[in-house]
Protein backbone atom coordinates (compact mmCIF):
# COMPACT_ATOMS: atom_id res chain seq x y z
CA UNK A 1 0.00 0.00 0.00
CA UNK A 2 1.52 3.68 -0.68
CA UNK A 3 1.76 6.26 1.26
CA UNK A 4 -1.07 8.75 1.45
CA UNK A 5 -1.48 12.59 2.82
CA UNK A 6 -2.94 11.21 5.79
CA UNK A 7 0.45 9.31 6.88
CA UNK A 8 2.59 12.14 5.80
CA UNK A 9 0.24 14.64 7.63
CA UNK A 10 1.04 12.37 11.06
CA UNK A 11 4.27 11.75 10.27
CA UNK A 12 4.57 15.83 10.35
CA UNK A 13 2.72 16.45 13.08
CA UNK A 14 4.35 14.13 15.37
CA UNK A 15 7.84 15.48 14.71
CA UNK A 16 6.62 19.24 14.74
CA UNK A 17 3.71 19.39 16.02
CA UNK A 18 1.71 22.59 15.85
CA UNK A 19 4.74 24.53 14.71
CA UNK A 20 3.14 23.20 11.00
CA UNK A 21 -0.26 24.82 10.05
CA UNK A 22 -2.47 25.23 6.84
CA UNK A 23 -2.76 21.80 5.88
CA UNK A 24 -4.75 21.62 2.91
CA UNK A 25 -4.90 18.84 -0.61
CA UNK A 26 -5.77 21.23 -3.85
CA UNK A 27 -6.10 18.84 -6.38
CA UNK A 28 -5.08 15.88 -4.01
CA UNK A 29 -1.55 17.47 -3.14
CA UNK A 30 -0.79 17.56 0.48
CA UNK A 31 0.17 21.45 1.04
CA UNK A 32 0.98 23.10 4.20
CA UNK A 33 3.10 26.07 5.84
CA UNK A 34 6.24 25.95 8.13
CA UNK A 35 7.82 29.03 9.45
CA UNK A 36 10.52 29.92 7.67
CA UNK A 37 13.17 29.39 10.18
CA UNK A 38 12.27 25.87 10.06
CA UNK A 39 12.06 25.45 6.15
CA UNK A 40 15.97 23.39 6.52
CA UNK A 41 14.69 21.33 9.17
CA UNK A 42 11.45 20.32 7.43
CA UNK A 43 13.01 19.45 4.62
CA UNK A 44 15.61 17.37 5.98
CA UNK A 45 13.17 15.38 7.91
CA UNK A 46 11.41 14.72 4.75
CA UNK A 47 14.23 13.84 2.79
CA UNK A 48 15.87 11.17 5.93
CA UNK A 49 12.39 9.88 7.42
CA UNK A 50 12.44 6.31 5.88
CA UNK A 51 8.45 6.22 5.50
CA UNK A 52 8.33 9.66 3.90
CA UNK A 53 11.65 9.35 1.60
CA UNK A 54 11.13 12.71 -0.70
CA UNK A 55 14.17 13.43 -1.68
CA UNK A 56 13.40 14.93 -5.08
CA UNK A 57 13.01 18.93 -5.29
CA UNK A 58 10.92 19.18 -8.30
CA UNK A 59 10.48 22.80 -7.53
CA UNK A 60 11.07 26.08 -5.77
CA UNK A 61 9.61 29.32 -6.24
CA UNK A 62 8.22 32.49 -4.57
CA UNK A 63 5.03 34.29 -5.02
CA UNK A 64 4.03 37.90 -4.45
CA UNK A 65 1.16 38.50 -2.17
CA UNK A 66 1.45 42.05 -1.75
CA UNK A 67 -1.81 42.46 0.64
CA UNK A 68 -0.05 40.08 3.30
CA UNK A 69 1.28 42.35 5.53
CA UNK A 70 4.32 40.46 6.77
CA UNK A 71 3.88 37.68 4.62
CA UNK A 72 4.08 39.32 1.02
CA UNK A 73 7.02 36.70 -0.01
CA UNK A 74 6.21 32.53 0.03
CA UNK A 75 8.92 30.44 -0.67
CA UNK A 76 7.10 27.45 -2.40
CA UNK A 77 8.49 23.68 -2.16
CA UNK A 78 7.40 20.62 -4.64
CA UNK A 79 8.83 17.74 -3.08
CA UNK A 80 8.33 13.99 -5.11
CA UNK A 81 8.96 10.53 -3.31
CA UNK A 82 9.90 8.92 -5.87
CA UNK A 83 9.46 5.22 -4.54
CA UNK A 84 5.67 6.01 -3.85
CA UNK A 85 5.56 8.56 -6.29
CA UNK A 86 3.83 11.18 -3.98
CA UNK A 87 4.07 14.72 -4.38
CA UNK A 88 3.53 17.54 -1.48
CA UNK A 89 3.63 21.69 -1.51
CA UNK A 90 5.33 23.07 1.41
CA UNK A 91 5.45 27.37 1.84
CA UNK A 92 7.21 29.64 4.25
CA UNK A 93 6.43 32.88 4.29
CA UNK A 94 8.55 36.26 4.92
CA UNK A 95 8.57 39.90 5.52
CA UNK A 96 9.47 41.61 1.69
CA UNK A 97 11.45 44.11 3.85
CA UNK A 98 13.86 41.41 5.25
CA UNK A 99 13.41 38.29 2.83
CA UNK A 100 15.76 35.90 4.02
CA UNK A 101 15.38 32.56 3.84
CA UNK A 102 17.97 29.57 4.19
CA UNK A 103 19.55 28.06 1.40
CA UNK A 104 18.43 23.99 0.37
CA UNK A 105 21.82 23.96 -2.01
CA UNK A 106 23.29 21.27 0.92
CA UNK A 107 20.53 19.04 0.64
CA UNK A 108 19.19 19.45 -3.05
CA UNK A 109 21.91 20.15 -5.83
CA UNK A 110 18.92 21.31 -7.71
CA UNK A 111 18.05 24.14 -5.05
CA UNK A 112 21.28 26.11 -6.49
CA UNK A 113 19.79 27.25 -9.81
CA UNK A 114 16.69 27.39 -8.33
CA UNK A 115 17.26 29.73 -5.26
CA UNK A 116 19.31 31.74 -8.06
CA UNK A 117 16.13 31.72 -10.32
CA UNK A 118 14.06 32.89 -7.72
CA UNK A 119 16.23 35.51 -5.87
CA UNK A 120 16.46 36.98 -9.32
CA UNK A 121 12.82 37.74 -10.03
CA UNK A 122 11.52 37.95 -6.19
CA UNK A 123 13.94 38.87 -4.13
CA UNK A 124 14.62 36.41 -1.79
CA UNK A 125 18.03 36.30 -0.08
CA UNK A 126 18.75 32.63 0.33
CA UNK A 127 20.91 32.63 3.46
CA UNK A 128 24.27 30.70 2.75
CA UNK A 129 23.64 30.34 -0.73
CA UNK A 130 26.96 29.67 -2.46
CA UNK A 131 26.32 31.59 -5.51
CA UNK A 132 23.22 33.87 -5.10
CA UNK A 133 23.64 36.43 -7.74
CA UNK A 134 21.18 37.42 -10.86
CA UNK A 135 21.08 34.20 -13.54
CA UNK A 136 18.73 35.58 -16.46
CA UNK A 137 18.28 39.34 -15.95
CA UNK A 138 20.99 41.81 -15.79
CA UNK A 139 23.08 42.49 -12.85
CA UNK A 140 22.19 46.37 -13.27
CA UNK A 141 18.98 45.69 -12.78
CA UNK A 142 17.63 47.07 -9.42
CA UNK A 143 14.54 45.76 -8.86
CA UNK A 144 12.49 42.06 -9.30
CA UNK A 145 10.27 41.85 -11.52
CA UNK A 146 7.85 39.49 -10.65
CA UNK A 147 6.66 41.52 -7.65
CA UNK A 148 2.85 42.52 -8.27
CA UNK A 149 4.97 46.68 -7.37
CA UNK A 150 3.97 48.13 -10.74
CA UNK A 151 0.43 48.27 -13.01
CA UNK A 152 0.24 46.02 -15.66
CA UNK A 153 -0.34 48.77 -18.27
CA UNK A 154 0.14 52.07 -18.29
CA UNK A 155 -3.26 53.60 -18.09
CA UNK A 156 -2.13 57.30 -19.95
CA UNK A 157 -1.67 55.71 -22.78
CA UNK A 158 -2.89 57.11 -25.80
CA UNK A 159 -0.87 55.40 -28.67
CA UNK A 160 -3.10 52.59 -28.42
CA UNK A 161 -6.91 52.09 -29.10
CA UNK A 162 -8.44 49.65 -26.95
CA UNK A 163 -11.29 48.73 -29.57
CA UNK A 164 -8.36 46.99 -31.97
CA UNK A 165 -7.92 44.79 -28.28
CA UNK A 166 -11.51 43.47 -28.34
CA UNK A 167 -11.80 46.18 -25.05
CA UNK A 168 -14.25 48.63 -25.44
CA UNK A 169 -16.28 49.61 -28.23
CA UNK A 170 -19.04 47.91 -30.25
CA UNK A 171 -18.42 45.45 -33.60
CA UNK A 172 -20.12 46.18 -36.09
Amino acid sequence: MGLSNEQIQQRLTEKFGDQLSAFSEPYGMLTFEAPKELNLKVLQFLYDDEELKFRFLTDLQAVHYPGDQGRELAVVYHLHNLVDNVRIRFKVFTDIRQPDVFTATKLFATANWMERETYDFFGVNFLGHPNLKRILNVDEMDYFPLRKEFPLEDQTRIDKDDEMFGRGGSIA
